[in-house]
């Protein structure tokens, strides 16, 4: 495939990036600075240098590419409207490009859907207070990519480690994925890759956990 990864310099997408290469994937990384891309040059790999608020900017990242996937994060726990502004941009410039499947990271923390009494509870109001500002930002963003004409999928981590890949994965669509809470950011990229040839989960929001 040929894919196009946004928030290609934070740990979700650079290991997209990384392991989609060694899949022998064409992986187009889209970068504000191609200095904090850590990742070797690389035959497959193209670095497109954009901000994400023009979609006219992102026309050459995006030009015969099979899907997208976005690992855009805001990074701080502040006000913040990084990813629902981005989304936008984003699916604006998939729509130009006739680009259609669309694979972005939000938080499984924002969520109660499907959790037990005790996490619905007591464990996630803690969490979504401490975290009010991220998660109503992806919240916004979630709307919007629910509201758009594309084949998306909505990928719902929880707490996100920077353990190996393991490959032991649990996953759940439309809710959240019980007695698990944590999973790493090389299991995530994993998941993501496979999710974009996953027809089963278009239109679909899917929590996923380690095992």
């Amino acid at each position: 495939m040929k894919l196009t990864v946004f928030g290609a310099t934070g740990g979700t997408g650079s290991s997209v990036v990384r392991q989609a290469l060694d899949l022998g994937h064409t992986v187009t990384a889209v970068v504000r600075d191609p200095a904090r891309l850590p990742l070797s040059p690389s035959p497959g790999l193209h670095v497109v240098t954009a901000g994400l608020d023009d979609p006219g900017d992102l026309a050459p990242a995006l030009d015969g590419t099979d899907a997208v996937i976005s690992a855009v994060g805001a990074g701080h726990r502040g006000p913040t409207t990084v990813c629902a502004d981005t989304i936008q941009v984003i699916m604006a410039a998939m729509r130009q490009q006739e680009v259609r499947r669309l694979v972005a990271v939000s938080a499984a923390g924002a969520h109660t859907t499907g959790d037990g009494l005790l996490v619905r509870v007591l464990v996630k109001p803690i969490l979504q207070r401490a975290l009010r500002h991220p998660f109503a930002d992806t919240l916004v963003m979630e709307d919007r990519i629910r509201r758009s004409d594309l084949d998306w999928t909505i990928v719902l981590p929880p707490r996100l480690t920077n353990g190996r890949r393991t490959g032991a994965v649990r996953s759940r669509i439309d809710a959240g994925v019980r007695g698990a809470f944590s999973i790493s950011r090389a299991d995530l990229a994993d998941f993501l890759i496979r999710t974009v040839g996953d027809q089963a989960l278009v239109r679909h929001a899917v929590s996923v956990a380690h095992a």
